[in-house]
C-alpha cells in the first residue's frame, strides 16, 4: 500500500467512526506514525483529502451495489441484501458526517448529492423495472417519481430534526423506511418473498 493510499484508508476509517470535523489532521497523522507534512505533500489541506474519502465511498458503494444485482435472485431480494448490506455499514458509522460534509466542506457534498442523484437513481430505477417484470411489483408504478422518492427517504434518516441522534440507530430507521417501502410495491406475489425473507434473516 502506498503512502497515500495509507493516508486516505485511514482519514476514512476516523471519518466514518468520528464524522469529518471532529477528526483533526494532527490527528490523522499522529494515528499513522506520521508528520503532519507528509500528509500534506499528497492532500494540500483537510478539502482534499476529504474529497479523496468521498471517491473511496462512492467506488465502494458503486461495487457494492452492482456485487448486489449481480448475486440477487429477484428485485425483492435486491433489497433484502441491500439492506443486509447497511445493517453492517452503519454498525461503525457516524451519523454526523453528512451534517458535516454539508456544512464545512460544500464541494465534495455536492459531488455526493450529483453521484446519488445519478448512481443511485439507475439503481434503484433498475430494480423498480426488474420488480414490475417479474411480478413482483405493481404495474402502475411511475418508476421515475419511485426513485426518486426512496433516494429522499433513505437520506432523511440522517436528518436530525425528525430523528434525534440516539433516540433511534441508523440500522432501526433504515429497515423500518425500507420495509414500508416494499411493501408499497409488491403485489401477491412479491409479498410472499417479503415474508420469506424476513424468515431467512431471522434464522
Amino acid at each position: 500500500m502506498t503512502t497515500e493510499e495509507r493516508i486516505v484508508k485511514k482519514a476514512h476509517e476516523l471519518f466514518m467512526r468520528f464524522g469529518i470535523r471532529s477528526v483533526s489532521m494532527d490527528e490523522i497523522a499522529s494515528q499513522l506514525g506520521m508528520s503532519k507534512k507528509t500528509i500534506y505533500h499528497y492532500y494540500k489541506d483537510k478539502d482534499a483529502l476529504v474529497d479523496g474519502v468521498l471517491n473511496i465511498e462512492m467506488n465502494e458503494k458503486e461495487c457494492q451495489c452492482t456485487s448486489t444485482q449481480q448475486g440477487c435472485k429477484n428485485a425483492v431480494h435486491e433489497i433484502f441484501l441491500t439492506m443486509d448490506y447497511l445493517e453492517g455499514m452503519f454498525a461503525g458509522f457516524n451519523p454526523s458526517i453528512l451534517y458535516d460534509l454539508e456544512k464545512f466542506h460544500p464541494n465534495s457534498f455536492l459531488k455526493f448529492t450529483e453521484h446519488h442523484n445519478l448512481f443511485l437513481y439507475g439503481i434503484i430505477k433498475n430494480n423498480l423495472e426488474k420488480g414490475i417484470a417479474e411480478g413482483n411489483y405493481r404495474l402502475n408504478i411511475n418508476t421515475d417519481i419511485v426513485a426518486k422518492y426512496r433516494i429522499g427517504t433513505m437520506f432523511m434518516i440522517f436528518n436530525t430534526t425528525y430523528f434525534p441522534l440516539g433516540k433511534y440507530s441508523l440500522a432501526t430507521l433504515c429497515m423500518e423506511i425500507t420495509d414500508n417501502f416494499l411493501h408499497g410495491l409488491v403485489t401477491p406475489q412479491g409479498k410472499e418473498l417479503i415474508d420469506e425473507y424476513k424468515k431467512e434473516r431471522i434464522k
